[in-house]
């Protein structure tokens, strides 16, 4: 049985689209007015621009919770568009719309960005998976961290889903991962001895000015601020809820066996964050279909190996918490037959046509 101290939450991010343009609709208040007068589904959230909209779970304690609570989130969003003559797509960039065309949400926080980010934010249309693990305990949760940041380009290269922008094949499987990487406070976390040195830091991000609070520091795994929880932010969109689960269940047994390592006092390499930005690179760059590193050797490794490795060594953790089938057969499947970013480049490869790839990623994303 899973741990209950180690809860579950997870964030999507999706694309508002027109369904006879295909391109992504600035109609978000709208879905969210719609999703408002029905208190029966899941809520639908603003996001930083007008063609996205954001869904987050309640806590979960099993996978089968978070399924349960996509499909319902899924679901919801996916009515509120139909009832305004739009569809909902989850993909970590859209293939062809252009940025100029995007419109920021009219609230504070989104003004204050755009203030201080400028062309950074007006370009970030962008569409990420995050998810949450309980752990209360902050100075085990930077344990956690330390050791958790060098399986995530493993974690992106299985979830990239952004290999399209602005009509253009990118040549990355993760474009949606460049074009994040550009925000100062983005990227791996560092290495912190515990949680006062963790705080320490921030607080010297706040005195010089880097941010204003510590909601805006964006590392691709971070304690949350809000929440007793560790975040986990590297993901693009998954398009299926199967993957968006996969993610999960790794997520959870990642940080689960973390913890115990943390709490064993074993060592682990401290990697530079240099090296580690550089492979986050990689992943973004070829997903599942290059090279990696292999960190206990410091020696290149197939994408693929790497994420078996992965399973491998959280494969006690998901059997504890009876995740392991069902992530198992996931890692296969996208492994098989590609992860997102993929599976949109066989479409196009086969139909020439961006409007078929968004099809294909509404498509998807209505499976639920």
């Amino acid at each position: 049985m899973p741990d209950p101290a180690f809860t579950l939450g997870v964030e999507e991010e999706y694309q508002v689209i027109d369904p006879a343009t295909r391109q992504l609709a600035s109609q978000s208040g709208k879905l969210i007015q719609t999703n408002q007068q029905n208190p029966q589904t899941a809520t639908l959230i603003h996001e930083m621009h007008r063609c996205q909209v954001e869904i987050a779970t309640d806590v979960c304690y099993t996978l089968s919770e978070v399924r349960a609570q996509l499909v319902r989130a899924r679901q919801a969003a996916n009515q509120a568009a139909q009832s305004h003559g739009l569809a909902i797509a989850a993909a970590g960039t859209h293939p062809f719309s252009r940025w100029q065309q995007q419109h920021l949400t009219p609230k504070d926080r989104y003004r204050s960005l755009n203030t201080d980010l400028q062309q950074l934010v007006r370009e970030l249309i962008i569409f990420g998976c995050h998810v949450h693990i309980g752990i209360a305990d902050r100075d085990a949760a930077i344990g956690v961290m330390n050791r958790a940041r060098l399986w995530l380009p493993s974690l992106l290269a299985l979830t990239a889903s952004s290999p399209f922008w602005l009509g253009k094949d990118t040549g990355y499987h993760s474009y949606r991962m460049v074009l994040w990487s550009r925000l100062p406070t983005a990227g791996p976390p560092p290495i912190f001895t515990d949680y006062r040195d963790h705080q320490q830091f921030v607080q010297r991000l706040i005195d010089t000015e880097i941010i204003d609070d510590p909601t805006k520091i964006y590392w691709d795994i971070r304690l949350s601020d809000r929440f007793p929880t560790i975040e986990f932010r590297m993901a693009d969109v998954c398009t299926t809820v199967d993957e968006t689960v996969m993610f999960a269940g790794l997520v959870r047994a990642l940080t689960q066996t973390c913890y115990q390592a943390f709490l064993d006092c074993r060592p682990y390499p401290e990697i530079r964050t240099e090296l580690l930005k550089a492979a986050m690179w990689q992943a973004a760059r070829y997903g599942t279909q290059g090279h990696l590193i292999d960190f206990s050797q410091l020696r290149p490794i197939p994408a693929a190996d790497s994420i078996q490795a992965l399973l491998q060594t959280l494969q006690p953790a998901l059997e504890r918490n009876g995740d392991w089938e069902v992530v198992r057969q996931q890692v296969d499947q996208v492994l098989t037959q590609g992860n997102g970013a993929l599976r949109q480049r066989q479409v196009f490869a086969q139909q020439g046509s961006y409007p078929a790839v968004v099809d294909q990623i509404v498509e998807q994303t209505r499976q639920v």
